[in-house]
């Protein structure tokens, strides 16, 4: 799709759109109407931008995102993980963590959105993950054999959606950074 056409700041403005509608209607009562009428364009705009209300979702999620595995490279693991939980602002993690909760319901029933989220968010992160492990196992710091290598991503995420189920408060910057130093790295055998 021409995302060219789009300033940055438009497209920012748009994303921003999207998310303040997300928390007000949720997912399902998001219409691209919606969106063309908060953000006066039209439709035709939005569809040339992207295909649907799941690409245009997932997009406006990842122009939000106040952490990103992709740009991380310290010179040791233990480092990438410090500056990855230092990123992390705990009122957008708060805001994200909600938002993202409503989406895991609307994902079941939408083939669309998980693929969206899968490709436009959740699929970059992973592979800035594996990048940043596999920089600590050419480094040495991780063995290339260590069972847990296949299951950080889901140690990761699994600390952001658990901790509001289990102590009902957000994942925030020194909650991610007690997890890291307690459970990523020791399986990690750093």
């Amino acid at each position: 799709m021409g995302r060219s056409r789009l300033t940055p700041e438009r497209e920012a403005e748009l994303c921003a759109a999207v998310l303040d509608l997300l928390r007000e209607v949720g997912y399902d009562a998001l219409t691209m109407d919606a969106v063309a009428a908060r953000t006066r364009s039209s439709k035709a705009t939005l569809y040339r931008q992207w295909q649907g209300k799941p690409e245009l979702v997932a997009t406006a999620l990842r122009h939000s995102k106040p952490v990103s595995t992709a740009d991380i490279d310290t010179g040791s693991v233990r480092g990438d993980f410090a500056e990855l939980a230092r990123r992390a602002d705990d009122g957008q993690l708060a805001k994200d963590a909600a938002l993202m909760r409503g989406l895991g319901q609307a994902v079941h029933g939408n083939p669309d959105l998980h693929r969206a989220l899968r490709e436009v968010l959740l699929d970059p992160e992973v592979t800035g993950l594996e990048a940043m492990l596999q920089r600590g196992i050419d480094r040495g710091e991780i063995a290339a054999d260590c069972p847990a290598l296949p299951f950080a991503a889901h140690m990761l995420i699994g600390a952001l959606v658990t901790r509001q189920l289990i102590e009902d408060r957000s994942a925030d910057a020194a909650f991610l950074s007690a997890y890291v130093d307690a459970v990523v790295l020791p399986a990690l055998g750093v």
